[in-house]
């Protein structure tokens, strides 16, 4: 594609170097450079129409979110997976475009597993009152979009999110942002698994618990909810195992 072409430009859209780190970053993770090198800054400058600095920015941008390092004579590369930054919301997001984002699910949801329980409990004992009501708003809003009044993946976000704050733990709150984003690939496919939205009433136990201050009701409560969302990953993943086991594509 031809540097001054106007589809390489528009995908850019208007803030040229995310647009560039959005459109190289893709390319990394889905595994676009597995086979082939990484593009030197003149070819990004020649294909993207872009400039010199922009070029710059990009990569190293995307170096900071550990996808790309650069060695003397050798220029820049694309780094194994396992030196990628997994917390890093736009690393996260375009893992999960991947086939294989149903491995990665399952492991994000092993550690919402380990994180989110713990914070449901916290909250039970720290979370102010504001922060408590924050809680309900966000179950009030699963509430109106089970009625088709609101954003169904907003919602539920939402509410998990107020309880990561409501812990007044920062390295939980912290973790808002990789929630939200896994969430909303987990949310979706997890609903259109089961055949419908987020269970209210798995929602309201947790957050009863943690209105009433008992932080080992609140914890069981967010492990049995997270819990079911294993298990239907799980039993997809079998589903998917046995498929490829008999040759049948999924």
């Amino acid at each position: 594609m031809a540097a001054d072409d106007p589809l390489v430009r528009g995908e850019l859209g208007r803030n040229l170097t995310f647009g560039l780190q959005e459109l190289l970053g893709r390319a990394i993770v889905i595994g676009d450079y597995r086979a082939r090198p990484f593009p030197t800054e003149a070819e990004i400058v020649k294909i993207h129409g872009v400039s010199r600095s922009v070029t710059r920015e990009a990569v190293k941008m995307l170096g900071a979110k550990g996808l790309l390092g650069a060695r003397p004579k050798q220029g820049t590369f694309v780094r194994p997976e396992e030196a990628w930054n997994l917390f890093d919301t736009d690393v996260l997001r375009w893992l999960l475009e991947r086939k294989s984002s149903l491995v990665l699910l399952r492991r994000f949801s092993e550690l919402r597993s380990a994180v989110e329980p713990a914070a449901a409990a916290l909250a039970a004992v720290h979370g102010s009152p504001d922060q408590k009501a924050a809680i309900g708003a966000g179950l009030e809003r699963m509430r109106a979009a089970d009625r088709g009044d609101d954003d169904t993946l907003d919602a539920d976000i939402a509410f998990h999110v107020a309880i990561l704050r409501a812990s007044n733990n920062p390295f939980f709150a912290q973790f808002r942002d990789v929630v939200a984003t896994a969430l909303r690939t987990s949310i979706r496919f997890t609903n259109r698994l089961s055949g419908r939205s987020a269970s209210i009433g798995d929602h309201a136990a947790v957050h009863e618990a943690i209105v009433a201050g008992d932080a080992a009701a609140a914890r069981a409560a967010m492990t049995i909810l997270i819990d079911k969302v294993l298990v239907l990953i799980e039993r997809f993943v079998e589903q998917e195992a046995d498929s490829q086991s008999s040759g049948v594509s999924a």
